[in-house]
């Protein structure tokens, strides 16, 4: 797979060679904070959907526009350099757990053949397009408004999420070559996620808390061949590739159980603008692993960490608070290990801009003589 060709002479890059950027925080953290119901989520256009959908966020950017987009402005103005597109489960495939029956509940399995049915369902495709154009607009005007405000450009972000599949297991302890979907498959859904992203305005293509790396290669192979059947290569600018990968306390990825260093190695060769690790973890188990990452790897790093341990009795669904964050990621810098830095689960617009205080003037962990592929 040839290298993402145009990261070196993007503005983002140029920041990050200067100071450490800041990433947002967690949408989904956020969006509880506005007290939403079942009823706020279906609105009109999906009054009458068969499964709950609550916990299907994406589908506020289409529903909630508003909030939505206060959520974005509350996080720019927290100090964000990088918004994300909510849009995190925005693919056919994820969308179906939300709008199709289960086989499994009639006896049968989720298996290729179900998958492809998901693939070739128009309704869903459309659906997944719109999520993500809209999106990424929404995106687009509030980090444009902003950043006209500010005079400090502001980027967006594509958030391409790891799926509710995996190609690297068998959820079949009897079979352990059986896989529910192939490659192709999830290579084909990533693409119609990319293409949408890139419509609406998107900067960036982020892949992002990366379970099964498995998985994020369709992604990456998705958005090489979208830009190489889109003439991107000879016509239009490449968009840069942000990688971020969670692992567990041991530093494998989830699922797939690749060493953080291993995980950099299986994608090294996409030239991405930065690699990095995000979720999983608080950012005080995170630390020796984001050291290694930034050991090893020769470009930008990012870190994103969730705001501690899970804990029900918190505002927030997490332990740290915004000045712990704070105190945490600026240990980071001091350690010389980012160049982008931010919150996953738990973090919300109070955290980022803790983050983003902390953090001002801090110098960015030097990206030495990288040399990207052109």
């Amino acid at each position: 797979m040839q290298p993402m060709n145009n990261a070196s002479s993007h503005p983002l890059k140029k920041i990050l060679e200067n100071r450490i950027a800041i990433i947002d925080g967690a949408m989904g953290t956020t969006i509880r904070t506005y007290g939403m119901k079942e009823k706020d989520i279906r609105g009109e256009r999906f009054k009458d959907a068969p499964k709950d959908l609550l916990n299907n966020g994406d589908i506020f950017s289409l529903t909630q526009p508003e909030m939505i987009c206060d959520i974005h402005r509350r996080f720019l103005e927290a100090g964000a350099d990088i918004i994300e597109t909510n849009t995190f489960g925005a693919t056919s495939i994820t969308q179906s757990e939300f709008f199709v029956d289960d086989p499994r509940e009639h006896g049968g399995r989720k298996d290729p053949e179900f998958y492809q049915k998901i693939i070739d369902d128009r309704m869903l495709v459309d659906l997944a397009h719109e999520i993500n154009e809209q999106s990424a607009r929404q995106c687009r005007e509030w980090a444009d408004r902003v950043g006209n405000a500010t005079g400090r450009q502001r980027f967006v972000a594509g958030a391409i999420g790891p799926l509710t599949v995996s190609l690297s297991n068998s959820p079949d302890a009897d079979d352990p070559g059986f896989r529910v979907v192939t490659f192709d498959q999830v290579k084909t859904a990533y693409a119609q996620q990319v293409r949408a992203l890139i419509a609406g305005g998107s900067d960036l293509l982020l892949v992002e808390t990366i379970f099964d790396s498995l998985n994020a290669k369709a992604a990456l192979v998705a958005i090489r061949e979208v830009f190489d059947e889109d003439g991107y290569t000879a016509k239009k600018t490449e968009l840069p590739v942000m990688i971020s990968a969670a692992v567990g306390r041991g530093g494998e990825t989830l699922i797939s159980a690749q060493t953080t260093e291993a995980f950099w190695n299986a994608v090294e060769h996409v030239r991405p603008l930065s690699v990095g690790l995000n979720c999983s973890l608080g950012p005080d188990l995170m630390y020796p692993f984001l050291e290694e990452l930034s050991e090893k790897a020769d470009v930008a790093i990012s870190c994103y960490p969730n705001a501690g341990l899970p804990n029900p009795l918190s505002e927030t669904g997490f332990d740290l608070g915004p000045d712990d964050m704070a105190r945490f990621l600026g240990d980071f810098a001091r350690g010389g290990l980012i160049n982008i830095a931010g919150g996953c689960c738990g973090n919300t617009p109070e955290h980022i801009a803790a983050i983003a205080k902390a953090l001002e003037g801090k110098a960015p962990r030097k990206l030495g003589q990288i040399e990207v592929a052109a």
